[in-house]
């Protein structure tokens, strides 16, 4: 499998190459990507940031500042259940974005904070059903506070977080439905 970690040894944290490649094969064949479908995987290790997203397409590059896969009780450490959330969930958003039936998402910085809210709820709920462990809570606060503390905005969580094999109309629309409620 062509996955490559950049940089390949690290001097600021007590990162290993290796073991994130590792752990990203597994979650390749995990969430159904290809198994030769080339993913670049880039750890920016000079700031404990943790802001992480998917730069490209064609070809896969992650792109990852060290904060986003680090231990919160081990400082500069790699935490493998963070990490496995944060990259499970990007590549789930992967293989949407690359699913036809998925449809056209529009780019990730023309996204609401409320439809990026409803994408990862969707993505995580399949990285839970998958076995990794998640923090469902942590994540119907976050939908909460994009959509509203109200039943419409709950009942469109449990959708997201027990769906599958969503189309982004359908992610979309859950998420407007969640806000349109806020109005009424």
């Amino acid at each position: 499998m062509p996955v490559e970690v950049r940089p390949d040894s690290f001097s600021m944290v007590f990162y290993d190459a290796a073991e994130i490649r590792a752990l990203v094969e597994q979650l390749v064949a995990e969430v159904g990507l290809p198994a030769d479908l080339p993913i670049a995987i880039e750890v920016d290790e000079t700031t404990p940031l943790g802001r992480a997203r998917v730069a490209t397409l064609d070809p896969v590059l992650i792109t990852l500042e060290s904060g986003a896969i680090e231990d919160n009780n081990a400082p500069r450490h790699m935490g493998a259940v963070a990490a496995a959330d944060v990259l499970g969930k990007l590549l789930l958003q992967v293989r949407d974005r690359l699913d036809p039936a998925f449809g056209d998402a529009p780019p990730d910085d023309e996204l609401t904070l409320q439809e990026t809210s409803a994408w990862e709820t969707y993505a995580v709920g399949r990285l839970g059903r998958l076995g990794h462990r998640v923090q469902r809570q942590r994540r119907l606060y976050q939908f909460r506070n994009r959509h509203g503390f109200t039943d419409a905005a709950d009942a469109a969580f449990d959708a997201l977080w027990a769906g599958d094999d969503l189309s982004w109309a359908q992610i979309s629309a859950l998420s407007s439905e969640a806000t349109s409620a806020l109005s009424a």
